[in-house]
């Protein structure tokens, strides 16, 4: 077995029996297994025993560069909220992976593009989490630093960097949070991390930022349009969904058309969107956890519906077809189950699980009993959006006796009637 005096980050070659091999050492606390990410991206663990020789090509030398962030008095000015995701993080050699680009001054040398849109006057990192450990909590944090930055007189809108995977359901959460929005708030993301040739970053913070500067008064959520360097779409908070596990154009939208397609330097709008004005905004965050999202697959039973009317205060149901589940005519029957726990308070929505299209009752008798029933049909709404809509209405005191009426109540944009899409 060769003398390896590799240290993390070194980028090296090793000769095994039969090849060499080069890569760059990975942190590992199993010291007879030497771990290496290639060029390729993919990392491989490779035992001592099998090494018969390596020698470093490259010392790892922590890259320490003094950046200052551009300022420019004469661009408009934007607020901009850092919570963690792709878009915020940089390759760190030593791991194998990424770490969190804390550092305002490093954020902006990887990204200065964004600085020659707008003067980032404020910059705000309320947490830096991956998006699926995000809870309610953090939506709320993120509000908070919103409004901060927006009660700002000369701060035009605010850019939002965040995770994609739970991205959408932030998005609906800013949309009812933020009371008599009078500016744009816009979120952003990156499927591909800065270091990669193919990053999306670049191009979303660009276009977020100039649609951070515009006249639309709106939570909107704004990334590549098409799987080329070309053009951004700004798509509603509520009817964004994202799509894709690793495509660019990961976000669609849903049932609804793009507010707009976003160039760095230039915004057509394609659909109506809510005017900027002068009214303070408010924060509205009474919100409960105490809501859930349930698939309806065959032969699924109401069973489900007794453990969570113990503990819930609501539920989405994603139903199928116009909004529909076993009924009368069925072996397993929901109906009873059903009005049982809605007549004890608990509140059952049905929203689509097909994405696109909208809920109807009236069509056959299944949806009618199931409206008979005290099911509130959702008509065209996403189920995520659903969900947190249910869990802000059931957080207002004194709400629960017109539920309804709230939960079809259009705040933010969240139904639409019929569209040509």
């Amino acid at each position: 077995m060769a003398e390896l005096n590799f240290q993390p980050g070194d980028y090296v070659r090793l000769r095994l029996a039969l090849e060499e091999i080069e890569g760059t050492i990975i942190e590992n606390p199993d010291l007879s297994i030497i771990l290496l990410k290639l060029k390729s991206g993919y990392n491989i663990g490779i035992s001592k025993e099998n090494i018969l020789a390596g020698r470093v090509l490259k010392k790892f030398q922590e890259e320490k560069k003094e950046f200052e962030i551009p300022k420019d008095n004469k661009l408009p000015a934007i607020g901009l909220v850092i919570t963690g995701g792709t878009i915020a993080a940089k390759l760190n050699p030593k791991k194998g992976g990424v770490s969190w680009l804390t550092d305002i001054n490093e954020f902006a040398r990887f990204y200065p593009e964004l600085f020659k849109i707008a003067n980032v006057k404020k910059i705000e990192i309320p947490f830096m989490t991956a998006s699926e450990s995000m809870t309610s909590e953090h939506w709320i944090k993120i509000a908070e630093s919103v409004k901060k930055l927006l009660d700002d007189d000369e701060i035009k809108g605010v850019v939002v960097t965040h995770g994609t995977d739970f991205l959408g359901y932030t998005g609906v959460a800013l949309s009812f949070f933020l009371k008599n929005l009078g500016k744009p708030v816009v979120l952003t993301y990156s499927q591909r991390s800065i270091d990669r040739a193919s990053s999306d970053a670049n191009l979303n913070l660009q276009c977020a930022a100039r649609m951070a500067i515009s006249d639309a008064a709106e939570v909107m959520l704004v990334g590549h349009a098409s799987i080329n360097d070309d053009f951004c779409y700004a798509i509603r908070g509520t009817k964004v969904k994202k799509m894709h596990s690793s495509k660019r154009d990961a976000f669609k939208a849903i049932n609804d058309n793009p507010i707009a397609k976003v160039w760095p330097d230039k915004i057509e709008f394609i659909s109506k969107y809510k005017l900027r004005h002068d009214r303070k905004i408010e924060l509205d965050l009474d919100f409960t956890d105490k809501v859930a999202l349930v698939k309806f697959y065959p032969g699924q039973t109401a069973d489900i519906l007794d453990f969570y009317a113990l503990k819930y205060k609501g539920i989405v149901i994603e139903a199928s077809g116009l909004g529909h589940l076993p009924v009368s005519e069925a072996q397993h029957n929901w109906i009873p189950t059903l009005k049982k726990h809605i007549k004890n308070g608990f509140v059952v929505c049905a929203a689509s699980q097909t994405i696109f299209g909208r809920l109807d009752p009236l069509v056959y008798s299944n949806g009618r009993e199931l409206l008979d029933a005290g099911v509130i049909f959702l008509e065209d709404m996403l189920a995520e959006t659903a969900l947190v809509k249910l869990g802000w209405v059931l957080g207002h005191y004194g709400w629960k006796k017109n539920v309804k009426e709230k939960m079809l109540e259009n705040f933010a944009g969240e139904l639409n009637e019929r569209i040509a899409l």
